[in-house]
């Protein structure tokens, strides 16, 4: 039974200092945590506050959690959590007998470290797994679970499209890819109650950095590759490869679980060197090797542990051999393109440090089916290849693009945008790649949140007339997502391929304030339908 009074959560984090009662007494005079009752809950949502609950006060980006101080009060708090920097806010609480204030260094810090300890460490009793990467995250970790249920493993996911809880899938219905350290605290605790081994966390710059993923105790971090994007809120390049270096540094400080920490890496990737210098973990190298294992590949040489060879890329698969020094087998991946042989190969180097071997690795390989809005197929009916991808970054979008483009016939008709208030330089990247590789480009809206979609789409147009394509001629502007994907599929005929991109199997389009129940994939089969009708 895990002990959820307050002064024992609290040892799970430095405190600077504890003003008031231990928790409070309870209104109507019920007993409180100050006599040893439970902490109902941790959060740092004061819209979601149970009476009872220890509320984490963080500065967000939109608004700070102490503002909200004297509400989550009166909503039955026994107890805040409040960080030293922002005492102005906090001060007048102090002398009150309800509510006991907790002052920290570092908010999200606590949050997570509360959460863990309120779930009773759940990461703990599981061999985690965690991928971080510019692109190819969620793939990845579709591969990684289906591999090690391939080798009898009982698997869960916390990813950016869906959670799986054993047998259970659910959407992942919030706009974050790392949930809040509560959420993910909460997720990894259910997988424990429901016999799962082994967890695979799609592990985000965002989500290292904000230590959302604090307490998750790794012991197998992947490297899928970077490239320039979040610069909006790393800034840098070097920030934001830190971030992302924060989980194989977390590889030498999670508790030991007997399974031996690992780093898996490709041999090729221009960061495969800063990724091993960043934990004592030894690293599993992976790459192509040209056919056959021949024990080195990738640029920058070395022994492999895990190769692919003999590779064969159709427009809707992909055949390879995956080999090891325990032996090779047959894989065939039902994803197209060789990006997706490479998050295969980077699953499979995960598998191989937990002790799984080749012909598990190709059976897990070939039972995932697809991986939503991930090179998904959209099937109405139609003449034409209708295909909903997340490419949302200039490289991926560059990278499917041209691999699309060497498998396709017919014409390349490409319906993407760029999100507002996100990273600027996505949007020339991205109007480049298309004007490189796409014979007809639709350019629209996805996520313009405060800023304008026309502008947006306007700058997009720009950089695809910078590298001398016409409106008209090779793409137009339509902000409208959903006329835009309409309009690409009457320009569409017999052979040709639609590639939607940029959102994925999101559940939202984020306009101004509005947040609206949305699906490319959805949208795409209503609008085949009535084509068809």
């Amino acid at each position: 039974m895990t002990d959820r009074t307050l002064a024992a959560l609290l040892e799970a984090t430095p405190v600077k200092a504890q003003h008031g009662p231990q928790g409070g007494v309870a209104r109507g005079g019920a007993r409180g945590v100050a006599s040893g009752g439970a902490v109902t809950q941790i959060s740092q949502d004061s819209r979601d506050l149970q009476a009872g609950a220890c509320f984490v006060a963080v500065p967000g980006f939109h608004v700070d959690g102490h503002s909200f101080l004297d509400a989550v009060v009166a909503a039955g708090a026994q107890a805040v959590v409040v960080q030293s920097d922002r005492r102005a806010q906090w001060e007048p609480l102090l002398g009150r007998d309800d509510v006991s204030v907790v002052e920290v260094a570092d908010t999200r810090v606590a949050l997570a470290a509360l959460s863990a300890a309120f779930h009773g460490f759940p990461a703990r009793r599981l061999t985690v797994v965690g991928v971080t990467g510019t692109d190819g995250k969620s793939t990845t970790c579709y591969l990684t679970s289906s591999i090690l249920e391939a080798a009898g493993r009982r698997t869960g996911i916390i990813g950016g499209v869906q959670f799986k809880v054993g047998d259970e899938w659910r959407m992942n219905t919030i706009t974050q890819s790392s949930p809040e350290a509560p959420q993910v605290q909460s997720l990894l605790a259910e997988m424990v109650a429901a016999g799962v081994t082994y967890a695979v966390i799609e592990s985000t710059s965002h989500g290292l950095a904000l230590h959302r993923l604090d307490g998750c105790e790794y012991d197998v971090g992947v490297f899928t590759g970077l490239s320039d994007d979040h610069l909006d809120f790393h800034k840098t390049r070097e920030e934001y490869l830190a971030a992302k270096l924060r989980l194989f540094q977390a590889l030498d400080t999670s508790v030991a679980k007997g399974t031996p920490k690992r780093g898996v890496v490709h041999a090729d990737d221009p960061y495969a060197e800063a990724v091993g210098a960043a934990t004592s973990a030894a690293m599993v190298r992976v790459g192509f090797d040209g056919g056959g294992f021949n024990g080195r590949g990738g640029v920058n040489g070395g022994e492999l542990d895990v190769s692919a060879g003999d590779v064969v890329l159709e427009v809707e698969r992909s055949e390879f051999r995956i080999a090891t020094r325990a032996g090779a087998a047959t894989a065939r991946l039902a994803l197209p393109g060789r990006f997706n042989v490479r998050n295969a190969l980077s699953a499979a180097g995960a598998c191989w440090a937990l002790g799984v071997g080749p012909e598990a690795m190709a059976r897990g390989i070939g039972q995932l089916r697809e991986v939503p809005g991930r090179m998904e197929r959209i099937e109405a009916g139609q003449p034409f290849t209708v295909v909903v991808d997340a490419a949302a970054t200039a490289a991926a979008f560059g990278v499917v693009l041209a691999e699309v483009r060497a498998l396709v016939q017919g014409r390349l008709i490409v319906v993407f945008g760029c999100a507002g208030e996100r990273d600027p330089g996505r949007r020339g990247g991205m109007g480049a790649a298309a004007a490189e590789f796409a014979d007809y480009a639709v350019l629209t809206s996805e996520n313009p949140r405060s800023e304008d979609p026309a502008a947006i789409v306007r700058e997009i147009a720009k950089a695809m007339e910078a590298a001398g394509r016409q409106a008209g001629a090779d793409f137009e502007e339509e902000p409208d997502r959903r006329r835009a994907i309409g309009r690409a599929f009457m320009l569409a005929s017999a052979g040709d391929y639609v590639l939607i991109a940029g959102k994925g199997a999101e559940q939202t389009l984020i306009v101004g304030e509005t947040v609206e129940p949305w699906d490319d994939r959805a949208v795409a089969r209503e609008l085949l339908a009535g084509r068809q009708g």
